[in-house]
């Protein structure tokens, strides 16, 4: 994932704002006890995430990868008043760490966990999104955006992370690769799709915001 200078990172840390001690303890549990501590969204792309949600302020908010909570509690800083947020997260041996740090973040009653396949979660989810964000398995990454552009308001966000994959899109992916081809195909899908207004950020590990028109 580290393809920007570091220098350039760590300058870009420096000069923006902290993150809250809630945030701070979360990112510091998660790694030392979870597997694969990269996977958490971290300072950077939680306070963009924060940023565009308090800008947003979305009713209801769906996100597509939990993993130890970080980003739902980023995105949920946003929320109306009576706003929710549903998040999925298909490895339930991470639920009880996320609920632990909904309910001290004071979002217990706002962030509703759903453990198991968005793929088969999403069609049951009975709402309608102002903001979408994706940030799971890369192989479905595509079926992620077809399910979720369907449950996107008008003039809603669809925010997906990890799209430029290490900086490995802009090569040829080996024949195994599944992953890279995968979000090459998703980067060219949401250029060419006429519903969507996009730009593609290279925040971190690359950041793809689609407005449904």
């Amino acid at each position: 994932m580290n393809f920007i200078d570091s220098k350039i990172l760590n300058y870009s840390n420096q000069f923006t704002s902290n993150q809250s001690k809630l945030l701070e303890d979360l990112e510091r549990e998660t790694q030392y006890k979870i597997l694969m501590p990269r996977m958490l969204s971290g300072k950077m792309v939680g306070k963009f995430l924060s940023m565009v949600s308090q800008i947003k302020q979305p009713l209801h908010i769906l996100e597509i990868g939990t993993y130890t909570g970080y980003s739902a509690i980023c995105l949920a800083q946003g929320l109306q008043k009576t706003g929710t947020l549903h998040t999925i997260e298909i490895n339930k041996e991470l639920e009880d760490f996320a609920l632990k740090y909904f309910k001290k973040a004071n979002l217990k009653d706002k962030i509703n966990l759903h453990i198991g396949n968005a793929l088969n979660i999403i069609p049951q989810i009975n709402l309608y999104f102002d903001i979408i964000f994706i940030d799971a398995d890369k192989k479905n990454y595509c079926k992620y955006y077809d399910l979720a552009i369907n449950k996107l308001n008008k003039g809603g966000l669809l925010i997906i992370d990890n799209v430029l994959w290490s900086g490995k899109v802009i090569n040829e992916p080996k024949e195994n690769d599944q992953e890279t081809k995968e979000i090459q195909t998703l980067n060219k899908k949401i250029l060419h799709d006429p519903r969507v207004n996009n730009i593609l950020l290279p925040i971190r590990d690359g950041i793809m915001i689609c407005q449904l028109l």
